[in-house]
């Protein structure tokens, strides 16, 4: 085994009211794969600012090649080695390839104007891309790719800097399997020359594949480490939330009523030419798999109103609806908590109160103007039946962890008395511990006899929550399963258009 690079000893960070991070050591040695888990809020940013030298650690050391420091800037971070790919990209789409690599690095050519050499450019950053597979070529726009062609220009960045340890958080959070299973393999390729890894994720099927050895974070401290055969879901959620939590299929109170709302032929701007036609009952959480670009959200973004479809029918009740804008589908109570809660489900700068009655303002108003004591006695109801850990109702939506801001996008629809409501992606960047009260809300909205359509690419999600699945290919409908018939294997080659699908067996 190799010595060691890099070593934390005894690290400690403090905020107003918080203990971040508690006394955590850590070593990384060439060519090692880490697992980083724990819960929101459990510590794991505040040790990736503290690597990247965004925050100052109050104690501790950080040893790099046997020199010791109190603290890392970020020139010193990136010296050392240390490269970033964050979850969410930091790309230019306007730029190729090529320079969002060498971005503020570029070779220029000789002349008063030092014009960028776009020639030499390409070339420094072709090896990077063959190194690591891509399929795209330096001179391609970013806007052109896909996410996890994204993914690797941030790893080909890295490369570019020398890295030693490439930190992931969430690299694969918006990834289809196959998709993520490439990366897991350029992760490997680069493992055995020799980079290191620290893997943050949530996904921890795909932890167990990637990693070495998982170390396990719990309100700042470090709570456990596991290595070889012994890293295993069940393990590491029990150290992530102290007990045994599973994914377990919960059915229905009563049977699935009476359709709440159906689409016929429906055509999307995106797939002008496929047809779409399901129904969607009270009392039933039906799940919407396939892979990425099935056509899944916009369907979901077509029936809430956003965009505009290109024909067919929506009814609810039996009767013809047309939305023409989401304030139709809200004033019909249909919902959507989007894929993306902090563009699209949230006003990150406003408190959890006045997010939580923006849909409804006319609600909390007395003579046309809001009642602030109004919004905040909803949102500590709100805040109460769900659950949101805030220090209370008017701290920033923004300043919430992903389960959390979650549960503040679905407080705003429960106070308005949904009938029909879409989950898009409901547990991205969640945790298990928070994905199990997602999952409880959902279940509990459906016992009331709503109807409830989860669109979700983690599979087990999907198996482990519906009562139907239905599969999407190239935005049409290619298939709807009964609960005997949810297995992957089935939902697989109805996404990928394989072979019939049978049903389980004992």
């Amino acid at each position: 085994m190799q010595s060691p690079f890099l070593k934390l000893t005894g690290i400690g960070k403090s905020y107003p009211g918080v203990l971040a991070l508690s006394d955590y050591s850590m070593e990384v040695r060439p060519g090692e794969v880490i697992g980083l888990v724990g819960e929101n809020g459990a510590g794991k940013s505040t040790l990736m600012k503290i690597l990247g030298g965004v925050v100052s650690p109050d104690r501790g050391t950080i040893e790099i090649d046997g020199v010791t420091h109190a603290t890392l800037t970020v020139l010193n971070s990136m010296n050392a080695g240390i490269a970033f790919v964050h979850q969410e990209l930091n790309l230019f789409d306007n730029l190729d390839v090529a320079a969002n690599i060498f971005i503020g690095r570029e070779p220029r050519k000789f002349g008063l104007l030092q014009l960028v050499d776009n020639d030499k450019l390409h070339a420094m950053v072709q090896p990077y891309l063959d190194r690591l597979g891509a399929s795209f070529s330096a001179s391609a726009p970013v806007a052109s790719l896909s996410l996890a062609q994204q993914q690797l220009v941030e790893i080909a960045k890295a490369l570019s800097l020398n890295a030693r340890l490439v930190i992931l958080d969430e690299p694969t959070s918006s990834l289809p399997i196959s998709e993520a299973d490439k990366l897991l393999q350029v992760i490997a390729g680069l493992k055995a020359q020799g980079i290191a890894f620290i893997f943050v994720s949530h996904r921890l099927d795909e932890v167990v594949q990637a990693c070495d050895r998982v170390i396990v974070l719990r309100d700042g401290r470090l709570v456990g480490q596991l290595a070889g055969a012994a890293i295993n879901h069940d393990a590491m959620v029990k150290l992530m939330v102290g007990r045994d939590l599973k994914v377990a299929y919960v059915g229905p109170a009563d049977r699935p009523g009476e359709v709440a709302l159906s689409v016929h032929e429906l055509r999307t701007a995106c797939y002008p030419f496929q047809r779409v036609s399901i129904e969607f009952r009270r009392g039933e959480i039906l799940g919407l798999a396939g892979l990425v670009g099935a056509g899944r959200t916009e369907l979901a973004r077509a029936i809430f109103g956003v965009d505009a479809i290109a024909g067919g029918v929506v009814k609810m009740d039996g009767k013809p609806v047309r939305f023409s804008t989401a304030a139709d589908a809200v004033l019909a109570g249909v919902f959507l908590v989007p894929e993306d809660r902090k563009a699209m489900g949230l006003v990150l700068d406003f408190p959890i109160s006045e997010n939580i009655t923006l849909p409804d303002l006319s609600a909390y108003a007395r003579s046309m103007i809001v009642s602030p004591e109004a919004e905040r006695v909803q949102a500590e109801k709100s805040r109460g039946d769900l659950g949101i850990r805030a220090p209370n109702v008017l701290a920033r939506a923004g300043s919430l962890s992903g389960g959390n801001q979650q549960k503040v996008v679905l407080a705003k629809w429960l106070a308005m008395n949904p009938r029909f409501i879409i989950f898009d992606e409901p547990t991205r960047g969640i945790d298990v511990g928070a994905k199990s009260e997602i999952y409880r809300l959902m279940r509990g909205l459906a016992d009331k006899g709503v109807a409830v359509l989860m669109i979700s690419s983690d599979m087990e999600e999907v198996i482990g929550v519906s009562d139907r699945v239905a599969v999407m290919r190239s935005g049409w409908i290619s298939g709807v399963l009964d609960r005997e018939q949810c297995s992957e294997a089935n939902i697989l080659k109805l996404a990928m258009g394989t072979e019939e699908v049978t049903a389980l067996t004992d």
